[in-house]
């Protein structure tokens, strides 16, 4: 079982999640958003020596702490990198009491039937023995639905849920991520037969197992309000999914019981050549803009 600590913080502390766990072809996006050019490192290795460093300089920053940023999903480098001396869950968790997960999945098949499903992930059982050493509390992992294809919906479903049972085996929280793109010309319908394919799943799972859900925000306001009453749901979190920040928090705020997850919406505006505290007061911002989303309810 997971821990009891991270646990109750998880399930019922005030607050969201930071998502830090862009990895492969999404790393030079996150970093030339923050003011670093494809040219200024030279191979994988600089680029996420320079992403790491990104990291590391958020997780600092005074406002990112657990009073309000009650979680954050790293990606593996980050979770085997430090931060001031410490390896990064330890220090998330011991020095500023945020839960730490971990990103899993090795990135998104070949659309077909209106999904992206999962990759293989071979070696998920020694990277979730090692997440298990390291002190992380829960994983996360992505799909993605761009039709309403109610085969294509079940697909992702099913995958996600069966990967669960796999993360659930070595005592961690699973966040299962369907995520339905905000671009897709179907988006209310397919979101339709997420919510009917992720109830069926939910209603499936043994007693006393629970997983947490990472959701696209609705066309529908409260459209996953019974999933957050589901007895199998420990947290219902949003993805802002290319929104902006302000578009994000004010669809969040018509959402009761979900709370961010929050990546490119976190961190949009922060800027490599910021002084301290320029970069201290823009997190901050963005900080209690999504945590007052999170918490205070339209």
């Amino acid at each position: 079982m997971p821990r009891s600590d991270m646990l109750n913080q998880m399930c019922g502390k005030a607050g969201f999640i930071a998502a830090l766990d862009q990895s492969g072809g999404s790393t030079p996006g996150a970093l030339r958003a923050y003011g670093v050019p494809d040219g200024s490192y030279a191979g994988d290795d600089a680029m996420y020596a320079a992403v790491h460093a990104m990291r590391v300089r958020i997780i600092c920053a005074p406002a990112f702490n657990g009073d309000k940023v009650i979680g954050a999903i790293l990606f593996e480098r980050t979770m085997d990198g430090e931060a001031q001396g410490k390896k990064v869950p330890a220090f998330l968790w011991e020095d500023r009491r945020i839960v730490p997960f971990l990103k899993v999945d090795n990135g998104l098949a070949a659309e077909a039937d209106g999904v992206s499903l999962m990759k293989p992930m071979p070696t998920l059982d020694a990277l979730l023995e090692r997440a298990v050493k390291a002190g992380i509390f829960g994983t996360k992992m992505r799909s993605v639905i761009t039709g309403a294809s109610p085969a294509g919906v079940d697909a992702v479903v099913a995958q996600q849920f069966a990967i669960a049972d796999q993360i659930a085996a070595h005592g961690l929280m699973p966040i299962i991520e369907p995520e339905v793109s905000i671009k897709s010309p179907v988006k209310a319908a397919a979101e339709a037969l997420l919510l009917a394919a992720l109830t069926r799943a939910l209603d499936a799972l043994p007693d006393g197992r629970k997983v947490m859900l990472k959701l696209t925000l609705p066309q529908t306001v409260d459209l996953y309000a019974p999933l957050i009453a589901h007895r199998a749901v420990a947290r219902v979190v949003a993805l802002s999914g290319g929104y902006s920040n302000a578009d994000a928090c004010a669809k969040l705020a018509q959402n009761h019981g979900v709370i961010a997850s929050f990546s490119r919406a976190l961190v949009e505006g922060l800027n490599v050549s910021m002084s301290e505290a320029e970069f201290d007061a823009a997190l901050a911002k963005a900080v209690d803009e999504i945590f007052r989303a999170s918490t205070i309810k339209a």
